[in-house]
């Protein structure tokens, strides 16, 4: 699959050692390799394979071509990641998006052949990671399953289907998980993404794998009702997204200790869940306007021990007669908020009185008005000083008065601030994974430049200040999710 040139292409010395470039020019590869063997081929074998499962598969399998006893390394690797193309990258999705269904079709058998190659040559015992993504359907079931099987026979920790769809949000023809194939003794963790799931099979599953410690379902068509009731259970990390036939969610009796919900709000259930201490809800569609209020309400169970809150709070409405329940260990707080709504202040400040405690804030500016340029917004009169808060992180800057009051009001406030960092482009995509950009790049650097020189100019910062940049920001965000 991979292959030398058979030239070479240049020679060094280096010490008494002579060595080769070597060309693989399948994968625009250049590999360097001694003539004698090098330290690193005199480490243990398992050693060296721990090296090689740190590379993608195209790497890892480029590295046979080194050394003779490097032949089959790559073959043991305990980190199988699919990633045929960077699909992160927007430009490559749309071109998929784009393709004719019969042409993404022979796409998909490609990668599905790749995948088959790849598994019958696999040597190893076990694998920590098994992750496929591409366009894939219910019309690759008996491959999907067969894959399935080869990573559960592997002791798989760590299962990820990200199966992409020509619709979406939602599509009829996804594939369905197998009952028949259950038995993950070593699993700890499941992200799946296009998957047909119930409620009961997630039951099973959580009650079968008893190291089963995170769970991600992203537009999971079959999933109607999801339960989480045994304190027995491993869970500890549950995150459900876009699961637009989801009608209702019980967690009680239970170990979690993280819930992200994304998606139309329903039902919430919480019942003894002590440990349960993050919790981030973002709501789709503007129908919720009493959101607030419904949060606080399905949310007092755990709101007395929670430590970290994220909320979407655009178009909610904000009464000023409702008291906001005490949060009393909450340490770090992030709202999306409406800048341009006249009564943005008041809800922020009514957010940081619930919180006297918190000691990170990261607030998402986004607009919901087309006047939002030149919107006015009601001043908070009265003081709301915070004497804990050290640490404020701002997206989604731009120059308009109704941004630069947030900041203002936030500097006549917070009495303990050491750090405040504003993002001048749209970051409040969360927690949908996507990064969105709404400024070309000399809209960025104004609104970068008017938060230097306009807020340092007329409210000078006792405290450390950055105007971060698109770029750097997307590059740190990159770089997180690889560690996982």
């Amino acid at each position: 699959m991979y292959k030398d040139d058979g030239e070479y292409n240049k020679s060094e010395e280096l010490g008494t050692k002579r060595r080769k470039i070597i060309k693989d020019d399948e994968h625009n590869l250049e590999l360097v390799a001694a003539e004698e063997e090098d330290q690193i081929s005199k480490l243990p074998h398992e050693v060296v394979v721990s090296i090689v499962s740190l590379l993608t598969l195209k790497e890892a399998a480029a590295t046979s071509i080194l050394f003779r006893r490097w032949r089959y390394v790559w073959a043991s690797t305990t980190t199988l990641n699919f990633e045929a193309v960077n699909f992160e990258d927007r430009n490559t999705l749309d071109y998929f998006y784009r393709l004719d269904e019969d042409i993404l079709n022979q796409e998909g058998r490609k990668y599905v052949n790749w995948v088959n190659r790849v598994l019958e040559q696999h040597r190893g015992q076990s694998i920590e990671r098994f992750r496929v993504i591409f366009f894939l359907d219910k019309g690759f079931t008996s491959d999907i399953d067969k894959w399935i099987q080869f990573a559960m026979e592997k002791r798989v920790q760590v299962l990820q289907l990200d199966l992409l769809a020509e619709w979406v949000n939602y599509s009829p023809h996804d594939y369905a998980f197998p009952y028949k194939l259950l038995g993950f003794k070593s699993l700890k963790v499941i992200r799946f993404r296009h998957v047909a799931v119930t409620g009961e099979l997630v039951e099973f599953l959580l009650s079968n794998c008893p190291l089963l410690e995170r769970v991600s379902l992203t537009i999971a068509r079959d999933l109607t009702h999801l339960r989480v009731v045994s304190p027995s259970i491993a869970l500890k990390y549950l995150e459900i997204k876009y699961c637009q036939q989801l009608e209702n969610i019980e967690i009680s009796n239970a170990n979690i200790v993280s819930f992200v919900f994304c998606g139309f709000l329903v039902p919430l259930h919480l019942k003894n869940v002590p440990r349960l201490v993050e919790v981030a809800i973002n709501k789709l569609g503007n129908y919720y306007s009493e959101f607030i209020r419904f949060a606080f309400s399905q949310l007092s169970p755990c709101l007395s021990h929670l430590e970290i809150l994220k909320l979407d709070i655009r178009e909610a409405v904000y009464n000023p007669n409702h008291v906001f329940p005490i949060l009393a260990n909450l340490k770090h707080l992030q709202l999306l908020v409406d800048a341009d709504h006249y009564l943005s202040l008041g809800r922020l400040a009514s957010f940081m009185k619930a919180a006297p405690y918190m000691r990170t804030l990261n607030l998402g500016l986004g607009m919901g008005t087309p006047d939002w340029k030149t919107a006015i917004i009601e001043k908070a009169t009265a003081k709301c000083p915070h004497h804990y808060l050290k640490e404020v992180e701002i997206s989604g800057y731009r120059g308009y008065e109704c941004y630069v009051e947030h900041v203002m009001y936030l500097k006549m406030n917070v009495v303990a601030l050491e750090k405040i960092i504003i993002n001048p482009f749209r970051f409040w995509c969360w927690p949908t994974g996507n990064e969105s950009n709404g400024l070309e790049v000399n809209e960025e650097e104004d609104a970068r430049d008017h938060a230097i020189r306009y807020l340092q100019q007329n409210c000078p910062l006792p405290y450390n200040m950055y105007a971060s940049s698109y770029k750097s920001v997307r590059k740190m965000m990159q770089k997180l999710r690889s560690c996982y």
